[in-house]
């Protein structure tokens, strides 16, 4: 980090230092969070291959900020669909039901941030949820 007293601090993450975490439907890279250069909130790059299964019906407990940044996807919330490509950011509500689907011949990239303390629970909803990997 660099500091001039009295000044903020700033972090640079290099690209050995991101996370990776899988599972079954993408890829999440941790690109700045708490943990990794004392990020106040977390951002990471969603990676789906294209034919990967969608991503499971879920909640999340704060605000999400996806832009997709290639391919295409449908994402579903709040019992709505909504078709996104390249370019489209898509901002999701605290406590929706979502779910993505990726574009089955293209996938999709897309960067993602949310605020502090995201808990995420797969439906039925039921206990105090899981924290993801990729955001602390």
């Amino acid at each position: 980090m660099l500091s001039i007293i009295g000044e903020p601090t700033m972090s640079v993450i290099r690209t050995a230092e991101v996370r990776r975490a899988e599972t079954p439907s993408a890829t999440m890279t941790t690109l700045a969070s708490p943990t990794l250069g004392a990020a106040e909130r977390p951002l990471w790059r969603v990676d789906v291959v294209p034919g990967a299964p969608a991503g499971p019906l879920h909640v999340i407990n704060v605000e999400q900020i996806w832009t997709f940044t290639a391919g295409g996807a449908t994402v579903y919330c709040a019992g709505e669909s909504f078709p996104v490509l390249a370019g489209d950011t898509v901002v999701l509500p605290g406590e929706a039901e979502r779910s993505v689907a990726a574009d089955p011949g293209t996938g999709f990239t897309a960067i993602v941030t949310s605020a502090p303390g995201v808990r995420a629970w797969t439906l039925p909803r039921e206990g105090e949820g899981i924290v993801p990997p990729w955001t602390v």
